[in-house]
């Protein structure tokens, strides 16, 4: 086998044709046919021609058309086989390499941001949102992270169907939940826990600037008011009405300049004596000295003055 039948070939990419002469030629007919499309005055300057096949070409127009910046009008114009006539394919608003554009569509759920939630406006949960767990299932079956094994729990069930001859149905246990005040049907999950701690964190952590220069930490403050619950070890909420994280969830790591046992001020640092001192007085003498050279003797000898 020869070298020549082993070489490798690399594919060749499909050559664009030349525009066709005739359709390249009709720029008039493609403006008729975009101005028809537009509204009156919109269509600018002719911008160029490309080829998109054997005698089919397309024509662009600068498009003039408030809040289209950088679009062009497309019209596209063919011609048939050892035809002279060129007839109109398609009109098309296109944008261009630097058109301004819409941003892409994102689904609502994923839209939204802090502060969209007006008054009036619902934001429903799905029903299996990481973020919650049910509060209670009302079924005897053990919570995963339950101490009791599934063989335990199954003979203590055994075992409580002996007392009684009939459990509890899912409306009883609904009731003694509200009872206990924990009437919810679902919590933070773990993962919403985590999400959240880390979102305050972010905004009154202790990595912030106003943390870096704060006199001591949140957990020595006595405007700080602790949560309830697993977060309590992490978190709490301002109470001080100067500071700015007043009404917020603050970490214990956090602080500010308002707290309260900041109570001593720094003493002011002692200015440097000055310079130049602009109060004193200077004795500056009438007439320089004699000595100095600035001036001449006087002369002491009797002058004629022409009296006789």
């Amino acid at each position: 086998m020869s070298a020549a039948t082993t070489r490798t070939r690399t594919p060749r990419a499909p050559r664009t044709p030349a525009p066709d002469r005739l359709c390249a030629e009709a720029v008039d007919l493609a403006r008729e046919a975009a101005e028809e499309a537009a509204a009156p005055g919109v269509v600018g300057e002719h911008t160029g021609v490309v080829s998109e096949g054997d005698r089919v070409v397309t024509h662009y127009f600068e498009a003039k058309e408030p809040g289209y910046r950088g679009w062009r009008w497309a019209v596209t114009v063919t011609r048939a086989s050892r035809a002279k006539n060129v007839t109109l394919d398609e009109t098309v608003l296109l944008p261009g390499p630097d058109a301004l554009m819409a941003p892409e569509w994102v689904p609502w759920s994923e839209r939204l941001r802090p502060g969209d939630l007006g008054p009036g406006d619902l934001l429903p949960t799905e029903q299996d949102d990481p973020r919650l767990e049910p509060g209670y299932t009302g079924e005897d079956a053990p919570p995963p992270n339950s101490a009791l094994s599934p063989e335990l729990a199954d003979h203590l069930d055994a075992e409580d169907a002996e007392i009684t001859d009939r459990g509890p149905t899912r409306g009883a246990i609904a009731a003694v939940a509200d009872e206990l005040g924990m009437g919810r049907a679902r919590v933070l999950s773990r993962y919403g826990l985590r999400i959240a701690a880390d979102r305050w964190d972010e905004a009154f952590g202790p990595r912030t600037p106003m943390a870096q220069a704060a006199p001591a930490t949140c957990q020595t403050c006595a405007f700080l008011i602790p949560l309830a619950g697993s977060l309590r070890q992490s978190f709490g909420l301002c109470a001080n009405e100067l500071s700015p994280a007043d009404g917020r969830v603050v970490s214990l790591a956090y602080g500010c300049g308002g707290h309260s046992e900041a109570a001593v001020m720094p003493t002011p640092p002692r200015p440097a004596e000055p310079v130049l001192d602009s109060m004193a007085v200077d004795e500056l003498p009438l007439r320089p000295p004699t000595d100095s050279g600035s001036t001449t003797p006087p002369d002491t000898t009797t002058a004629d003055l022409g009296h006789s």
